[in-house]
């Protein structure tokens, strides 16, 4: 559903999108949380929602058994257009809540993670990764209710099928389930660009007595409907697409420094980012970011040789080829498809496309995006320990756990 995801929260409530997902199978006008539960476990069937803080959709999954499609589809239905956000489960949710996000701001790689996209999105949507404590406390059952309302409107609704179903019955069954859901007449505004990265930057989470630096290294990025879209992905498999990436080979083959180490791109409707990451032993911070900054600055300045470039075409190519003896997979990519306007062969044309990338596109896509003085650097570590490592790259930005600002070194 577009519209309906933490893109479009309220400026002031930040997390709405989220919460009201959550809260719409905790009860209905005819069933409460326990029934709908039990419905589920009898029919050996799943109805889920959910969204991100920054997506743009909101998404309900629903998986049944195909003798109990009917009665699964009858109480996805409910769950969609009849949610009731029962106070009392919104008020454990809330409890629930609390101790989540306690626990995340222990967790190394979640600070890393969320410095880095306040570095990549600065205040746009696509820097929200948690709801903060203060909006869970401000958030009021009302709010959910208006939220599910306005956004969970058909105008911009998908419905995807996949199963041992005809297009007629298929119809057939979604009219006599979702009839009642009407049109409201409403678009979905426009998403906006986030601003400008600035110049290289180093950034440092400090926490106390750590004994590994969790890293995450990147740059500004591209949007899904990017014509580079394709050649940045076979760029980051390259550099960090999995075992046999060469980051991975690195850091952990060669060097033994790490579990792993691994890269990706993030592409929404708009400017997204490309990022590579790994968790270290705080002593070889220093070398560990030298060898990812060697490894990007590789890519900018040496071709792919032709057989590794050709391996890694061949793996994606077949990755692709097996992904689609998933029914799951097969659905994401239709939905993939309307949801960015593609043409009905782009799937069909994913292997020739990749056939036709050169070597020479992804160097200067690689030149263009991963551009030396725009890589930003995010260590969470113990300052004490790191903090002199850190300065050799630059100045670098000081963060408390909670994410505020102690100063520069």
């Amino acid at each position: 559903i577009r519209g309906a995801g933490g893109y479009y929260d309220p400026a002031d409530l930040p997390g709405t999108a989220t919460m009201t997902a959550a809260m719409m199978t905790e009860g209905t006008t005819t069933r409460n949380t326990l029934q709908i539960a039990r419905e589920q476990e009898t029919m050996a069937s799943s109805v889920s929602l959910g969204t991100s803080l920054s997506s743009q959709t909101a998404s309900m999954s629903v998986y049944s058994l195909a003798d109990n499609f009917d009665r699964t589809l009858d109480l996805a239905a409910d769950i969609l257009l009849n949610p009731v956000f029962p106070q009392e489960e919104f008020a454990r949710y809330k409890t629930r809540q609390k101790a989540s996000l306690l626990q995340l701001r222990s967790n190394p790689s979640f600070l890393a993670s969320e410095r880095f996209a306040r570095v990549m999105y600065g205040d746009h949507p696509g820097s929200r990764v948690m709801m903060s404590p203060d909006a869970l406390d401000r958030a009021t059952r009302d709010a959910l209710v208006n939220f599910h309302r306005t956004h969970y409107v058909p105008d911009n609704a998908i419905l995807a099928i996949v199963g041992d179903i005809t297009f007629a019955e298929a119809r057939k069954k979604a009219e006599a389930k979702f009839g009642a859901w009407k049109k409201a007449g409403v678009t979905v505004p426009p998403v906006q660009d986030p601003p400008p990265v600035g110049p290289a930057k180093i950034y440092l989470v400090d926490r106390p007595n750590s004994v590994q630096t969790s890293l995450v290294i990147g740059a500004a990025g591209i949007n899904r409907t990017s014509p580079d879209y394709d050649a940045m992905s076979l760029m980051n498999a390259v550099i960090g697409g999995g075992p046999t990436g060469r980051l991975f080979l690195n850091l952990r083959e060669e060097k033994g420094w790490t579990y792993g180490a691994y890269s990706g791109i993030s592409a929404l409707r708009y400017r997204g980012h490309w990022s590579a990451s790994t968790e270290i032993r705080g002593d070889v911070t220093e070398g560990a970011i030298r060898e990812i900054l060697n490894e990007i600055d590789r890519l900018r300045t040496e071709r792919v040789p032709d057989n590794e470039f050709a391996d890694k075409k061949r793996s994606l190519v077949a990755s692709f080829a097996l992904s689609l003896e998933s029914p799951m997979s097969i659905m994401s990519n239709y939905i993939t498809s309307r949801i960015y306007n593609f043409p009905a062969d782009y799937w069909d044309k994913y292997p020739e496309r990749m056939a036709a990338i050169a070597e020479d596109q992804v160097q200067a896509d690689a030149k263009k995006y991963l551009e030396a003085g725009h890589i930003q650097i995010v260590a969470v570590g113990d300052a004490k320990k790191i903090g002199d490592v850190l300065k050799k790259f630059g100045t670098v930005e000081v963060y408390d756990t909670e994410g505020k600002l102690k100063g520069t070194i």
